[in-house]
């Protein structure tokens, strides 16, 4: 009976400590489409509450994210391998100088389960369980360095939580919620990650 409960032991120790950087891109890669929820709060070292924003988004395999904030006003973001666009209402334009697009296009890449650009600039450490793990970025280059501390990814089969933690002291947590794997697309979407 020990050695069953040994060898159980070892197995169970061996499987949540096998969770590998490998394990986690073939796991963010499985779903063809995840959409949901956001709440992004970032916390400005100058103001005592933090500036909240919400929305939606749909990240789809090989094609794109697009992000859609709905409060405090709308804005809608199409991020794909040819850059970051907007839609003005008619057409997407390309708009370099939106504010939050350089977090999101860095981040398209861990969604989408591919870390290999994140990783010349960051030095990742995985922990946890293909149920619950945690990826810790630590800038390794010097551009990256000078804008943050630390980066913090949370999630399961999906990414979770992203929290930026920024060398002048900002911090921003986004939240993501209410997860559909692999559901049908509104026509929007479909037509916008084309």
């Amino acid at each position: 009976m020990k050695k069953i409960i040994f060898l159980l032991s070892l197995l169970i120790s061996a499987w949540s400590y096998g969770f590998s950087e490998q394990n986690l891109i073939a796991q963010l890669q499985k779903p063809q489409s995840v959409q949901g929820d956001f709440v992004q709060e970032r916390h400005l070292k100058a103001l005592n509450r933090p500036i909240t924003t919400e929305g939606k988004f749909a990240l789809v395999a090989n094609k794109g994210l697009l992000w859609q904030m709905e409060k405090p006003f709308p804005v809608q973001l199409r991020v794909t391998e040819k850059g970051i666009m907007q839609w003005n209402g008619k057409q997407w334009i390309d708009n370099g100088k939106v504010g939050q697009a350089a977090q999101i296009r860095l981040f398209l890449g861990l969604l989408s389960g591919d870390v290999s650009g994140l990783k010349k600039q960051f030095k990742p450490v995985l922990s946890g369980t293909p149920e619950q793990w945690k990826l810790t970025l630590t800038p390794d280059s010097l551009l990256m360095k000078q804008i943050f501390n630390q980066i913090t990814i949370q999630g399961d089969e999906v990414v979770k939580m992203i929290q930026l933690d920024e060398t002048q002291g900002d911090k921003t947590d986004i939240t993501f919620k209410n997860n559909r794997i692999n559901r049908p697309l509104t026509d929007f979407v479909s037509q916008a990650l084309e």
